[in-house]
């Protein structure tokens, strides 16, 4: 667990004991907590969205990976089980700049073109209580310059120009993740029906 994530723990921790709650009750409030807290690997573009199927269909052979501009693309390996070779991003090493190259090269149905705006890999999610202008600590805004889709993926708040506020346009591309300057990673990718509950409960 991150430090980060293992303190927010710690916290809820503490004061649902203090409110009397017993282990297995504390178990099943902090679980989905824990889960939207979770990193998680991103599928290239066009990937199918059953995991299983896009496993069975992938063949391991490298080629997104190789055609891969930015050079984005890992492959599980010791980590893999079942999916060892199946590729995969990680947006906090490097993230994907949706150029589709992957798409264009792979030899099956386990990654389908697709127009970037229709691209599914998850959705941004930002940690206002993390984020330096959501907390009055600076001003940045890294992760609005840096998105391929503009405003229809994140913009600044209406009534101020410094806060990011994910659009429903996000398709989860991770870019905004790799350049954020805080320590913490205050914005990171998430399945998409956690981020659409996360816009409305934030």
């Amino acid at each position: 667990m991150r430090r980060r994530n293992f303190l927010q723990w710690a916290v809820y921790s503490t004061a649902a004991l203090a409110a009397g709650a017993t282990p297995f009750v504390l178990s099943r409030l902090l679980a989905p907590a824990e889960r939207l807290l979770a990193r998680r690997h991103l599928r290239p573009p066009g990937a199918l969205k059953n995991d299983a199927e896009f496993v069975s269909a992938c063949i391991g052979c490298g080629l997104c990976g190789e055609v891969c501009p930015p050079r984005c693309i890992l492959f599980h390996q010791r980590d893999g089980g079942a999916q060892v070779n199946t590729p995969y991003i990680n947006p906090e090493e490097k993230a994907c700049t949706l150029c589709g190259k992957c798409t264009e090269v792979c030899p099956t149905d386990a990654l389908m073109p697709i127009e970037r705006e229709k691209v599914d890999m998850g959705v941004a999610q930002i940690d206002r209580s993390a984020c330096y202008p959501w907390v009055d600590r600076g001003i940045c805004g890294a992760c609005v310059s840096i998105c391929p889709l503009g405003e229809q993926a994140i913009n600044f708040k209406q009534w101020n120009q410094y806060q990011p506020v994910i659009q429903d346009g996000c398709v989860g591309c991770g870019l905004c993740v790799e350049v954020c300057p805080h320590p913490s990673l205050p914005i990171r990718i998430v399945e998409r029906s956690q981020g659409s509950v996360m816009r409305h409960t934030v």
